[in-house]
């Protein structure tokens, strides 16, 4: 059995949030890879996803991979998921992999999945709030729609013996309390070090969560280990790390900054 496939953790390949970050590239914009009951996943495959892929070590052979799965339709989500959907399937040659996503992803002005490849994966699965969903041994929930401004879940995956979840963009709001409360590993995209964030001179009603919103939930969500990730130009300002090494001394449990190329073995 190779490293590969060994025991149940995900890797983040890309921890970019906001468009500057993303569009300079200060922190890579890939998504996250999850090998969880030996299924092999890709979360939110945006710029360069299928580049950190091959330059993962060990690779990750993207002929191999079981599902895609987009939490919403914004390009740093998804720019990558045609590529991906021509490497899962051998461009084609291959009919297997699922692609999940939201509606607002496969239909509409602002489709992102290309019609021509829409017969590679085995299924296209749309995905609805609040509903289970199954890969094999697998099964993952997605959350109540987010405080985004496009069709967005989060995503809360039964690993029996824990649960890991990811909040993804969203603007706080007091539910997110109770949707993902009971999660033991809570990964969580943090774009903002603080609430009154500006770019420019400008203040901007921002839909993503800031630092105190993430020590509000975990404060009260207590899982046993947290992950920031998605990081925007303030909090890469502020030391993710040194952040992360605070909160955990403010709240009590684990918080880890992610950094591109991190595994976490879980």
């Amino acid at each position: 059995m190779s490293s590969m496939e060994e025991g149940n953790y995900i890797k983040f390949l890309g921890t970019a949030g906001a468009r500057y970050v993303v569009a300079k590239q200060l922190r890579a914009s890939a998504g996250v890879f999850l090998n969880l009951k030996g299924k092999k996943i890709i979360l939110d495959p945006g710029p360069g996803t299928l580049v950190k892929c091959a330059a993962s070590r060990p690779k990750i052979e993207t002929g191999t991979l079981d599902a895609i799965i987009l939490s919403h339709i914004h390009i740093d989500h998804t720019n990558d998921v045609n590529v991906l959907i021509d490497a899962m399937t051998e461009g084609g040659l291959k009919r297997r992999g699922i692609l999940f996503a939201p509606d607002e992803c496969l239909n509409g002005d602002n489709a992102v999945v290309l019609k021509y490849l829409r017969a590679f994966p085995e299924e296209i699965v749309t995905l609805r709030e609040s509903h289970t969903f199954r890969l094999g041994d697998l099964s993952f929930s997605t959350s109540m729609k987010l405080d985004h401004n496009v069709e967005t879940y989060g995503m809360k995956f039964d690993l029996g013996d824990r649960k890991l979840s990811f909040i993804v963009d969203t603007r706080y709001f007091a539910d997110l309390i109770e949707e993902f409360k009971g999660s033991d590993i809570l990964v969580l995209n943090v774009v903002r070090h603080s609430t009154g964030d500006k770019i420019g001179v400008q203040t901007f009603d921002i839909p993503h969560l800031s630092l105190d919103d993430a020590k509000n939930i975990l404060s009260r969500i207590k899982p046993k280990k947290a992950i920031l990730t998605h990081f925007g130009m303030t909090m890469l300002r502020a030391k993710p790390w040194e952040v992360a090494r605070t909160v955990t001394e403010e709240i009590g449990i684990e918080v880890i900054a992610a950094s591109d190329g991190m595994r976490i073995d879980l």
